[in-house]
């Protein structure tokens, strides 16, 4: 079992509420940039971007963040850098973000599926239909619906102190607390049963 990185992503829908998805991605940026719940990339849906794209810029730059963007992100704030293939698969850990404007839920998956660790993904949306499909495509340890990936920890989930975050499958997979590192020992105790002779009562 291994702990792994965490390129965690906020994907904000069409019909996401413009307050919602930026104080989640605020929180989801800056409460604490260097832990491994912290989104690294922003994906947003090009209608939105449109209509609060600019407003969602301005919130993060305001709070010292550095923005990485494609060419539609660019276009609504100069202070914008371009983003390059290495910064969508970057963990920054650092108030640092990428953002890509995307066309559907499916492109926001293809992209976190390319480029995801596993960890921690988000979307904030008010489509039932997209959540579920959103679900339904991402692999990862949590999947979130308008919440903060910063919510992905030991204690939030109930396991005690955290000892760290699994992204594998097998044995266990999350958040990790302290049982998730124990094993099993069976103690059997019988009055001479045995199992090939057709029966459990004892001769």
């Amino acid at each position: 079992m291994e702990t792994g990185e965490g390129n965690c992503h906020l994907f904000i829908d069409q019909s996401a509420r413009e307050d919602m998805a930026i104080s989640v991605a605020i929180d989801a940026k800056t409460d604490r940039p260097s832990v491994c719940n912290a989104i690294e990339t922003i994906l947003i849906n090009e209608d939105w971007l449109s209509r609060h794209g600019k407003e969602l810029l301005q919130a993060l730059l305001a709070k010292g963040v550095t923005i990485y963007g494609d060419e539609d992100v660019q276009r609504l704030d100069d202070r914008v850098k371009q983003a390059t293939e290495e910064d969508w698969a970057k963990e920054y850990l650092d108030p640092i973000v990428a953002i890509k404007c995307v066309s559907s839920v499916a492109e926001a998956a293809q992209h976190i599926d390319k480029y995801g660790t596993k960890h921690s993904e988000a979307i904030i949306s008010e489509d039932d239909e997209h959540v579920e499909q959103f679900r339904h495509l991402i692999d990862a340890a949590a999947v979130y619906h308008n919440a903060s990936t910063r919510f992905t920890d030991g204690a939030e989930f109930g396991f005690g102190a955290e000892l760290g975050i699994s992204t594998q499958k097998l044995h266990a997979r999350g958040p990790l607390g302290l049982e998730a590192l124990t094993t099993n020992k069976y103690y059997i105790t019988g009055t001479g049963q045995t199992k090939g002779s057709g029966t459990h009562d004892a001769q």
